[in-house]
């Protein structure tokens, strides 16, 4: 599992407040703990008004980047900001998002036309989400079929089919695994992903749904989600499921996850 850590995203009130207050301790910390808890990406998203949107991305780069070397997943439903902050990361990483709302596409592809870098895909258009896996399969072909005129193959998009919020569609897992299977059968290389906990959005107990979704999701064969890293039951939560599917030799991964202490009771250091 691909791991993109969520945790620095001004929607959290205490990221919000840190943003506020300028507070770069409070910011790096964040960007260190999701580190070391094994996050391949960390998500940077301002979510400030659009004023201040570009110096507070720009802001919260430097401060991740001084921090660590964990590639950045720049994340803001604007593609004119991402294109303006885009010259400011250090290496490649994701672009969080495209889709098929307000040309998007021909935005974002081609500033990665002949990089490294991913991009997470929102298989959403003018007209909304859509209900129907149909829909949201053909979108999906539309943007590859777009990435492909630049140069961005398949292996570089993560589908992201938007599961919706189980207590407003009792379908919404199901629809979601069958997005998946189809666009993977269309496109064997391209990766799945999701937003972890939008599944259980208005619902009690949600990271008891948060979890059960993320073992399900991975079994049908998502590649990397928007989580918390530093959750140690969703942690634990991935390397069981690993094992489980038979992808962790000897349970080797897991056992040294629960003696590094990464997982299960916290033991206090002596």
């Amino acid at each position: 599992m691909i791991i993109i850590g969520e945790k620095i995203n001004g929607t959290i009130p205490s990221v919000k407040k840190a943003i506020e207050q300028k507070d770069e301790e409070f910011i790096r910390d964040l960007a260190l703990r999701q580190t070391e808890a094994g996050a391949d990406y960390l998500d940077i998203c301002a979510s400030t008004s659009p004023e201040i949107e570009e110096e507070t991305l720009i802001w919260l780069m430097h401060i991740v980047q001084n921090a660590v070397d964990t590639p950045l997943c720049i994340d803001s439903p604007n593609p004119l900001i991402i294109e303006k902050v885009f010259p400011y990361a250090k290496r490649p990483g994701l672009i969080n998002s495209v889709s098929e709302e307000g040309g998007k596409c021909e935005i974002i592809y081609p500033i990665i036309k002949g990089t490294k870098w991913e991009v997470i895909a929102l298989t959403c258009d003018n007209r909304g989400i859509p209900k129907d896996t149909r829909t949201r399969v053909v979108i999906t072909e539309v943007m590859v079929e777009k990435a492909l005129k630049y140069d961005i193959t398949p292996d570089r998009i993560h589908i992201d089919p938007l599961v919706m919020a189980l207590s407003a569609d009792n379908q919404s897992l199901v629809n979601f695994v069958e997005t998946l299977k189809e666009v993977k059968s269309l496109f064997p290389t391209i990766k799945v992903t999701s937003g972890l906990s939008n599944i259980s959005f208005g619902a009690p107990l949600r990271k008891v749904i948060n979890q059960h979704f993320l073992t399900l999701a991975m079994y049908a064969g998502m590649d990397s989600a928007i989580l918390d890293p530093c959750n140690r039951d969703i942690v634990t939560t991935l390397y069981v499921t690993d094992a489980l599917m038979g992808k962790d030799r000897f349970c080797r991964n897991y056992l040294n996850a629960y003696r590094k202490n990464k997982i299960g009771p916290v033991k206090v250091q002596e």
